[in-house]
């Protein structure tokens, strides 16, 4: 699938904000996918497809997940962490596209979770760092990602757990799956994170 096809088949379902977003996400994930010596043309795919699912119905989402997870707690959690494992679902069966690798970066673009691939950490850090989010802690993760993506991916999982228990929230436990493995391998390389 083309970009122009894979914009064509996103745009009717999203705010222009949130396309705006997109196309920002895609960009950053493409230059990262580059710098990191990953198939750019995978990523992009993925990245203009990640938030497909957002403004879907919380109803078809959530059937969309138990059909086809029917063993994930994601449910238990807040909504705004369905869009990422529902747009997964339907670029399949809408889209014919199957490769793991770009459903699976769509799936955990949000929550992040234990051993990501190298092309799920892209657009996890690249949705997080994209030129248009402004909040505190960005511009660290920005320029760490321009020298050591896994560690800019710890920054952001970091980052986000801090918000989410100063706000009295849940926290998915694939997030702190992802945060302690990227926490042990940053370690084992003898990389000081703190």
């Amino acid at each position: 699938m083309k970009k122009d096809e894979a914009i064509d088949i996103v745009r009717p379902h999203l705010k222009q904000e949130r396309l705006e977003h997109t196309l920002r996400v895609t960009d950053t994930a493409v230059q990262l996918a580059e710098k990191y010596d990953e198939d750019s043309e995978k990523i992009e795919l993925a990245a203009i497809l990640h938030d497909y699912a957002k403004y879907f119905p919380l109803e078809d989402m959530k059937q969309l997940i138990k059909e086809n997870d029917p063993a994930n707690d994601l449910l238990d959690y807040h909504h705004e962490l369905w869009h990422g494992p529902a747009a997964s679902v339907l670029v399949e069966q809408r889209h014919g596209i199957t490769d793991k690798d770009i459903r699976n970066a769509i799936y955990y673009h949000t929550t992040g979770r234990a051993d990501m691939s190298q092309m799920e950490t892209i657009l996890f850090v690249a949705d997080y760092i994209e030129p248009g989010r402004s909040f505190p802690g960005v511009d660290d993760v920005r320029e760490t990602a321009q020298t050591n993506l896994y560690r800019a991916a710890w920054m952001a999982l970091r980052n986000t757990i801090q918000f989410l228990v100063g706000k009295h929230n849940t926290v998915y436990p694939d997030t702190f799956y992802a945060y302690n493995d990227l926490t042990k391998r940053l370690n084992a390389g003898g990389s000081d994170i703190s």
